[in-house]
């Protein structure tokens, strides 16, 4: 089984999203499925069909928040060093190609949000990141190209 690891903020966003969706979604897509069924002919119910797609929809990301909450870990900031870069750290990059800094903060997939600058530590940078030390230069492969940065800083 793989962790998934989670700021304790990023374990109660999941819990929540489940929560919404078995207790407030899922009934009511619940309710257009019987509403649309009582119409007759279920072959040729448009409403119905959607309204199953729909559910089906649901029932698929409550399977998979589940899944993730059963295999989350919470790491707390007090778990990480700055010694290399690891999750939870936030790293102040000089992008040498454009020569700007650049600060993105490493993070699970499932908190990543790019324009918070939280990148997730399994993208093409967040990966090529893990590991190194301030001072240390990084070239990084990603679909637009080629990246160079120096790694500035490191903190929590």
């Amino acid at each position: 089984m793989s962790y998934i690891y989670l700021t304790k903020e990023g374990l109660e966003k999941l819990k929540k999203e489940l929560h919404e969706l078995k207790y407030k979604i899922r009934p009511q897509i619940s309710q257009k499925v019987a509403t649309a069924r009582e119409h007759g002919d279920l072959k040729e119910n448009a409403e119905y069909h959607a309204a199953r797609e729909e559910l089906a929809m649901v029932e698929s990301r409550v399977q998979e928040l589940e899944s993730k909450l059963s295999r989350a870990q919470v790491i707390s900031e007090e778990e990480v060093g700055t010694e290399t870069v690891s999750i939870l750290n936030t790293v102040k990059l000089l992008d040498l190609k454009k020569n700007r800094e650049i600060t993105y903060t490493l993070v699970s997939a499932e908190e990543a949000d790019f324009r918070q600058n939280k990148i997730s530590v399994a993208s093409p940078v967040g990966k090529a990141l893990l590991g190194k030390k301030a001072g240390e230069e990084v070239e990084i492969t990603v679909p637009a190209g080629t990246l160079k940065y120096k790694i500035l800083s490191i903190e929590i």
